[in-house]
C-alpha cells in the first residue's frame, strides 16, 4: 500500500473514531449526566438535555446576560420559558454555535443578544483560533467534553442553577459617576471579526423564524454613551431592534447602592429582578409570545419558580434579620 493511501486510510479511521466518539459522549452527557455538566461547557450541555420545542427566548453573551435576566421572573410573570445560554466573557464565535446548538432542538420566538460581548477584541491571531476551537467543538463535540471526568471530580456549584440564571445576592456599590452614559461625539468600533459573525447571528436567527434583539444590560462599569451610539448605528443600519436599559436606569428603579455585586459590573439578584419585570412588560407590549403558565406540559417550570421564590424569600429574611440585630449575613 501506498503512503498516500495509507494516510488516506488514516484520515478516514481518526474521522470516524472522533464523529463515533462524539455521538458516545453526547448520549453519555444527556443519559447519564441529565446535562449536569460544570464549568464553561454547562450550558452546551444542559439546552441538550432541555426538551424539545420548549424555549421561548434565549439569552445569549457574556456575564452581563445570565446576572441580569431572572428566567424564573419571567415565567411566574409573563409565563415565557427562557434560558439563559450566556458564558462569563462569552466571544462571539461562542455566542454563535451556542445559538446553532440550542436551534437544533429549540425554536425560539425571541434571541437576546447582550451587547457587552460585542467589544470583545481579543486581536486577529486569538480571534482566529477561537472560530477555529468554536467551528470544532460544534461539530465534533468529543473536543468539547474531552475533559468531561472533572465533572465526576469537581466540587459541586454552590448555588442552584435556574434555566441558567443564579441568585447572587452580594452587594458592592457603584460609587462612579452617576452619569456614565453622558453623551459623546465618538463611536468606539466593533472589531470587524464581530461584526462577521454578528451578521452569521442575525442569517441564523431569520432562518429559525426567531427575531434578534440587542439588549444592553445596565452596567456602569462596562457600558457608555461611546458603545450605545456604535450599536444603535449598526442596528439602525439592519432593521434590527435595539433597547439599552442603561438609559432607562430611572424607569427601571435601579439603586447602585443596593442593585450590584460587584461595583457596578454585574447585577445582583435585586438588579435583575427590577431589570427582568420591566423587560417582561417590554416583550408583551412588543411580541407575541404565549403563556405557558396554565399549561400542565410545562409544570415542571412551576415547580422551579416555586423553589426560586421561597430561596429568594429565605435570602431576603436573612438580610432584614441582619438588619435588625446589627449582624451581618
Amino acid at each position: 500500500m501506498s503512503k498516500i493511501k495509507r494516510g488516506v486510510l488514516f484520515i478516514v479511521i481518526l474521522a470516524v473514531f472522533l464523529l463515533a466518539s462524539s455521538v458516545g459522549m453526547e448520549c453519555y452527557v444527556v443519559h447519564q449526566l441529565n446535562g449536569e455538566v460544570t464549568g464553561r461547557n454547562r450550558p452546551f450541555a444542559a439546552l441538550t438535555v432541555e426538551p424539545e420545542d420548549t424555549l421561548d427566548l434565549l439569552v445569549a453573551g457574556d456575564s452581563e446576560s445570565y446576572n441580569s435576566v431572572s428566567t424564573m421572573r419571567l415565567w411566574d410573570d409573563k409565563g415565557i420559558t427562557t434560558y439563559d445560554c450566556g458564558q462569563g466573557a462569552q466571544r462571539i464565535p461562542e455566542t454563535y454555535y451556542m445559538l446553532k446548538h440550542a436551534f437544533k432542538k429549540q425554536s425560539p420566538k425571541i434571541v437576546i443578544l447582550e451587547t457587552n460581548t460585542l467589544f470583545r477584541d481579543i486581536g486577529a491571531v486569538k480571534s482566529t483560533q477561537e472560530i477555529l476551537t468554536q467551528a470544532g467543538q460544534y461539530y465534533l463535540p468529543v473536543f468539547r467534553y474531552h475533559n468531561l471526568w472533572k465533572t465526576v471530580v469537581d466540587e459541586p456549584e454552590m448555588h442552584t442553577n435556574y434555566k441558567g440564571f443564579v441568585i447572587r445576592d452580594e452587594v458592592d456599590p457603584y460609587e462612579g459617576k452617576p452619569d456614565y452614559m453622558k453623551k459623546k461625539k465618538k463611536c468606539e468600533t466593533m472589531p470587524e471579526y464581530v461584526k462577521v459573525y454578528l451578521e452569521k447571528i442575525e442569517e441564523l436567527c431569520e432562518k429559525n423564524n426567531a427575531q434578534l434583539l440587542l439588549v444592553s444590560m445596565p452596567s456602569p462599569k462596562n457600558w457608555n454613551h461611546k458603545r450605545h451610539a456604535e450599536i444603535q448605528k449598526y442596528a439602525d443600519g439592519k432593521g434590527i431592534t435595539y433597547l439599552d436599559l442603561n438609559k432607562k436606569v430611572e424607569e427601571l428603579g435601579l439603586n447602585w447602592t443596593e442593585d450590584t455585586q460587584d461595583k457596578g459590573d454585574h447585577l445582583n439578584v435585586y438588579g435583575a429582578e427590577k431589570v427582568t419585570s420591566y423587560l417582561g412588560n417590554y416583550l408583551e407590549e412588543n411580541y407575541e409570545l404565549e403563556d405557558h403558565r396554565n399549561d400542565p406540559t410545562y409544570e415542571a417550570w412551576n415547580q422551579l419558580a416555586e423553589q426560586y421564590k421561597q430561596n429568594l424569600a429565605r435570602i431576603k429574611g436573612k438580610i432584614e434579620v441582619a438588619k435588625e440585630t446589627g449582624v451581618g449575613k
